[in-house]
C-alpha cells in the first residue's frame, strides 16, 4: 500500500461458508485440510465492534428526545463495546503475522437501522424532509465510533482501518455525491482524526455495487484505499479507477466473480489481464470481488488460487 519493495503480495480469502466447504468436500477437497492452508489464504484479521444500538427515530415523543436517548446508548467506555477477551486477543495478535484491520464504521444505511424496505423508505424520505436529523444521528455514530476507536489503537497497532458502506446499485448510489459528502463524509471526520494521530495509514472504503461517483469525494476527506465487492465488473473496472484516479487510489479486489463460475479460461484470462499490470504499479491487492457462493466449483477454486500465487509471488521491485 506505500507502493515500496515487497517480499509478496498478501493473498486474502474472499470468505467461505460452511455450506461451500461440504459442496467442496463432495468435489474431492481433503475433508481435514484446512482451507486457509489448502488454498495459500494469508492470514487476516478484522476487528469487529459493537456499534449497537441503531437509531429507530419513530419512538419517542420529539426528535429531540430520541436523538438524546441514542447518544446516551452509545457509550464507547463500555468494555462489551469490545470483542470478548479483548486483553487474550490483543496478546494474541501481538505475536500473530497476520494483517490487522479494524472496522470503524458500517455506514450511512446500516447505522441507520435500515433492514428493510420499511425503514429504507423512512430513511429516504427523511433525508430530503428532515435531513438534520439523519446529520444528528451520523454525528453522534461518527464521535461514538471516533472514541471506541481511538480505545482499541491505545491497546493495539492496525494496519487499516475499514468503513463498510453499502451504498447503491449496478447503475449508480442511492444519494448524490453532494449529500455523501455533507451528511455521511462529514460525519466521519472524527474517526478519520483519531486514525490519522495514531499513524493508522490505510483507510479503505469498503464499498457494494457501483459507488464510481463516490470516489472523488472520498478522496478528498483521507480515504485513500477502495474495496468494492459484488460491483458491476466493468463499471467498477480497476484499470480504469487505476487510470482515472491514479496512485493516490489503492485497490484491493477487482477480479471479477462470475469468472470462478465459468470455469479455467475464463479464470486464467482474467486475472492475466488484470492482475500483473496492477502489481506492476503497487497499491494493489488482488482479490475477487465478492463472497463465493457454492455455485464455483471446488476445482475452479483451486485453480484460482494456484494462479493467483503464481502470479503474486513474484517479489516486487518498484522503488517507493
Amino acid at each position: 500500500m506505500r507502493y515500496g519493495s515487497c517480499d509478496r503480495v498478501p493473498c486474502f480469502g474472499e470468505g467461505l461458508r460452511g455450506e461451500v466447504l461440504d459442496a467442496w468436500r463432495t468435489q474431492g477437497m481433503p475433508p481435514a485440510m484446512d482451507p486457509a492452508q489448502l488454498f495459500s489464504i494469508a492470514p487476516r484479521q478484522e476487528i469487529e465492534l459493537d456499534l449497537d444500538p441503531r437509531p429507530t427515530l419513530s419512538r419517542w415523543p420529539t426528535r429531540e428526545d430520541e436523538l438524546a436517548e441514542f447518544k446516551r446508548r452509545l457509550d464507547p467506555n463500555d468494555p462489551k463495546r469490545l470483542p470478548r477477551n479483548w486483553n487474550r486477543m490483543v496478546r494474541s495478535l501481538e505475536t500473530e503475522d497476520s494483517v490487522r484491520m479494524l472496522r470503524v464504521h458500517r455506514g450511512l444505511f446500516l447505522s441507520m437501522g435500515v433492514i428493510g424496505w420499511n425503514r429504507f423508505n423512512e430513511l429516504m424520505m427523511l433525508l430530503v424532509k428532515e435531513p438534520d436529523v439523519v446529520r444528528s444521528a451520523m454525528r453522534i455514530q461518527g464521535e461514538f465510533s471516533a472514541a471506541l476507536t481511538e480505545r482499541v489503537l491505545q491497546d493495539i497497532e492496525v494496519d487499516a482501518a475499514i468503513f463498510s458502506e453499502p451504498i447503491g446499485g449496478n447503475d449508480r448510489p442511492l444519494i448524490s455525491p453532494a449529500m455523501y459528502d455533507d451528511i455521511v463524509l462529514t460525519s466521519y471526520e472524527p474517526i478519520l482524526k483519531v486514525l490519522k494521530r495514531y499513524g493508522v495509514e490505510t483507510i479503505i472504503f469498503r464499498t457494494y455495487a457501483n459507488a464510481r461517483i463516490l470516489i472523488p469525494k472520498i478522496l478528498r476527506r483521507g480515504f485513500n484505499c477502495l474495496w468494492a465487492c459484488e460491483v458491476n465488473i466493468e463499471a467498477m473496472d480497476y484499470r480504469s479507477l487505476r487510470r482515472e484516479f491514479g496512485k493516490n487510489l489503492r485497490l484491493i479486489g477487482g477480479i471479477d466473480l462470475d469468472a470462478l463460475r465459468r470455469g479455467k479460461q475464463a479464470i486464467h484470462r482474467e486475472l492475466n489481464e488484470k492482475i500483473p499490470p496492477l502489481l506492476a504499479e503497487g497499491g494493489y491487492i488482488p482479490l475477487a470481488d465478492g463472497r463465493v457462493r457454492d455455485d464455483v466449483s471446488f476445482e475452479n477454486y483451486r485453480y484460482y488460487r494456484q494462479r493467483l500465487l503464481q502470479l503474486t509471488r513474484k517479489p516486487c521491485s518498484r522503488s517507493v
